[in-house]
């Protein structure tokens, strides 16, 4: 009962006690409950916990005895590693890392989508992104940075809500017509009133914070279909990033997500009308349902001039997302080579004229 008491049942964020309304809080979802809420809660999770199948547990054990952790002493990042794996680099910064340990079991994902894009088509992906770019540095389309191109299961957790989404708009409408020389023209507002319990099923967040948060975005959609039981060797041959933030630190990201969703929702149902004002808007999360998987990504840093380039290759898709760096100096050859082919064609015309 103590445990379930302060922590959220729908984004497992602290709760806070109100004194005033003697509820039990929650800042991030808004959700509220009382003391009885809470103990029926924390009687349905025991329940749950007590009938969980030996069989997990035992999996739970198996995970922790064959998994490695790796500890970066440079960007204190930690990878996870299947047993076999005697020595590894950082995926982010290079350099090599140590065995710290055993990671617990309560690292162990519930699920995990297999690579499906080999590693020759992530590096051709790679180099059809370099063709059409003109002012990358020479060294980041060398073989060498090529083999910096590591498969990485990135942690996610993947998460359903339900939604409680309110909308008060006006809708307006114009008709225009001519009656010999007079234009006249109609204008007609509607009260245009919204509501909708809303379902949103599968929307991730990496739980990783030494990987950027936008790019893992840019690599979506991943087809969860395809998800398979978390085993061991899924890990063979790759490495896995073990997860640094919790649920709680990731619900600001799935609210966010799930306010935009919902509020597109409600106004793409307000069509028809030349024009649309939102007067009112209420959409709270009021439930969610957690998973926690590794999703496949070829990933890939590059630094140039002080400043870290992140890239990654969707493992499923194929999708490849990074922003380049840019050559200065080749962008200024180029610019001065524009610029002396213009004085030149310039000095022609003259001449001929």
């Amino acid at each position: 009962m103590q445990a379930f008491s302060y922590k959220c049942p729908n984004c497992t964020a602290d709760l806070t006690f109100s004194a005033d309304e003697q509820t039990f809080n929650c800042q991030y979802c808004l959700s509220s409950f009382t003391e009885a809420e809470m103990a029926e809660i924390a009687a349905k999770k025991a329940e749950q916990t007590a009938e969980r199948p030996k069989e997990e547990a035992k999996t739970d054990e198996q995970f922790e005895k064959e998994t490695g952790v790796y500890l970066c002493e440079s960007c204190s990042a930690e990878i996870m590693a299947d047993d076999n794996t005697a020595a590894t680099f950082c995926y982010y910064c290079h350099n090599p890392v140590i065995l710290k340990g055993r990671v617990s079991g309560e690292y162990r994902p519930s699920a995990v989508l297999p690579f499906q894009l080999s590693r020759e088509k992530a590096v051709e992906a790679f180099r059809n992104f370099c063709k059409k770019r003109w002012f990358l540095p020479s060294d980041f389309t060398s073989s060498a940075q090529e083999e910096k191109i590591v498969g990485l299961y990135v942690p996610f957790w993947v998460t359903d809500c339900d939604v409680a989404a309110e909308m008060d708009a006006i809708g307006r409408k114009e008709r225009s017509w001519v009656s010999g020389d007079t234009r006249y023209t109609e204008h007609y507002e509607y009260a245009l009133v919204r509501k909708a319990d809303v379902v949103l099923e599968g929307l991730p967040a990496d739980g990783a914070s030494h990987v950027d948060d936008t790019l893992m975005e840019a690599l979506e959609p991943f087809d969860y279909s395809q998800t398979k039981p978390f085993a061991m060797q899924y890990l063979s041959g790759f490495i896995a990033e073990k997860y640094d933030v919790d649920t709680a630190g990731v619900f600001p990201r799935i609210q966010k997500r799930a306010v935009q969703a919902s509020d597109q929702l409600l106004r793409s149902s307000m069509s028809g009308y030349n024009s649309v004002s939102v007067t009112r808007a209420d959409i709270k999360v009021q439930k969610t349902d957690w998973k926690y998987m590794l999703l496949p990504v070829w990933f890939m840093t590059y630094k140039y001039q002080d400043k870290m380039y992140e890239f990654a290759v969707n493992g499923q898709s194929g999708k490849f997302v990074g922003t380049p760096p840019l050559s200065r100096t080749k962008h200024l050859l180029a610019t001065a080579g524009i610029g002396l082919a213009a004085a030149i064609l310039t000095g022609l015309v003259v001449m001929l004229l």
